[in-house]
């Protein structure tokens, strides 16, 4: 048998179960084979032949950054400011957006930039196709959601289902590949409908932004409000629901109706919903990516976190992209969730669990990561071996937990996907002279 590395830390936050004082992670290949406190594992490991890692801080699963577009990682400046809303937002995006970019520069900054800071697996959503193979060429984990907008149902009748076929087949995998419906605003009812039905054809998952605007209520119940007098204006006019009035549905119930919430699907935001839609949700087992501080930068209201909490519904983390967030950071977006759920009322104890929950293993699950043969988001026997490692001041696991949650880091010391070790601060410090 080859040799296994032993990692060791001061503490180890499983997800899969308690924290631990003094504990190791056993990686072989690119598997965990063991997870204990360090006098467990080492009495467990025999005579085997070991390599032994010690690291002084938290030792965790790779983070999973349910929903972001790293393609936009050069356009920062957008992100960087504040805007009154998701319009002003939008006008500021699409004057940057259309002059020329580096797209796969920008998305392996964003790759760069995410293991750096703890992650392992991303929901990366691609717009343009010179940006697709970024996460493949890095070995970061994952899912590739080719990203689908702009459709009529006329001009999807003539070739659009084959042309989404053929953009989803240029990206490279591994890792898996997804579509991506943009937005209810975006697609015209009938290309939404057979997007979730070619996504069950294929075997593949989807990935939807849903409810991140006040504007999607009106549009899609009435056909009316700015969102839709704006589409009109742009010539959109034709699209079914500006068409007939609406559907008389809340945007969750629109997209039940069509077939597009199960599973396979995730969402991403899900501010603006209410106890009836997030019961649907749950009832469809759908997670939800939540990304408080890009809708803060937008202007939108935060996103129901102590209202998901109390009522069960599965949830993960999200920066989204650097044009609508400070940073690719997943834990400042944990830390945030933190402020904004004490903030709504939320008072349990086990908050900072479920909040570091939903940034590995929820996050996992939103994107089909959690299963076998080799599950992620957890560190226990038989999963994946996806690894970070955090600096903390504190000297016991429970206190280790709560600074990571309620303080984040600004950066990981060491990032391993599928026992692969793809970020390491000490040889960084090196390499860069420091």
């Amino acid at each position: 048998m080859t040799a296994v590395t032993v990692h060791r830390a001061r503490a180890v936050l499983p997800v899969a179960g308690p924290p631990l004082a003094d504990g190791a992670v056993v990686v072989h290949g690119d598997r965990i084979v063991d997870v204990g406190t360090h006098d467990e594992v080492t009495a467990r490991l025999g005579d085997a032949r070991v390599d032994r890692v010690e690291w002084d801080g938290v030792l965790t699963p790779g983070l999973v950054n349910a929903h972001t577009h790293l393609q936009y990682t050069h356009m920062a400046e957008v992100g960087q400011a504040t805007h009154r809303g998701f319009e002003t937002w939008m006008q500021a995006f699409m004057a940057l957006y259309e002059r020329e970019h580096d797209w796969l520069g920008s998305a392996a900054e964003g790759v760069w930039l995410s293991l750096r800071s703890g992650t392992s697996a991303v929901a990366e959503i691609v717009t343009d196709p010179d940006a697709g193979s970024a996460v493949h060429d890095a070995g970061l984990s994952g899912v590739v959601f080719w990203e689908v907008l702009g459709w009529t149902d006329a001009a999807w009748a003539d070739g659009g289902r084959a042309t989404v076929l053929d953009q989803l087949r240029s990206l490279p995998s591994p890792p898996p590949t997804g579509i991506s419906p943009h937005a209810i605003y975006s697609l015209d009812t009938s290309v939404i409908r057979d997007l979730a039905r070619l996504a069950r054809e294929l075997g593949v998952r989807s990935h939807i932004h849903a409810a991140e605007s006040a504007w999607e209520d009106a549009y899609v119940r009435t056909g009316t409000g700015e969102l839709a007098d704006r589409w009109r204006a742009n010539g959109r006019g034709e699209f079914a629901l500006l068409q007939g009035g609406g559907s008389g549905k809340s945007v969750m119930g629109y997209l039940d109706g069509l077939g597009a919430l199960g599973p396979t699907t995730h969402l991403a935001h899900g501010i603006y919903v209410d106890a009836d839609d997030r019961r649907l949700l749950r009832e469809r087992g759908v997670s939800v990516a939540l990304c408080p501080r890009s809708n803060a930068v937008i202007g939108l209201e935060p996103p129901p976190i102590a209202d998901y909490l109390r009522e069960g519904n599965p949830i993960a983390v999200g920066t989204d992209s650097l044009s609508s967030s400070p940073s690719l950071n997943v834990l400042d977006d944990v830390v945030e969730l933190h402020r904004l759920a004490r903030a709504q009322g939320y008072t349990d104890d086990d908050l900072h669990a479920r909040l570091f929950a939903a940034a590995t293993a929820g996050g996992a699950r939103a994107l089909g990561l959690d299963i076998d043969p080799a599950p992620a988001g957890t560190l226990a026997p038989g999963a994946r071996a996806d690894l970070a490692v955090f600096p903390v001041a504190a000297t016991t696991p429970g206190d280790a937990l709560a600074e990571l949650v309620e303080s984040g880091a600004s950066e990981a010391l060491a990032t391993l996907v599928g026992g692969r070790m793809l970020w390491n601060a000490d040889s960084a410090k090196e390499n860069a002279g420091v």
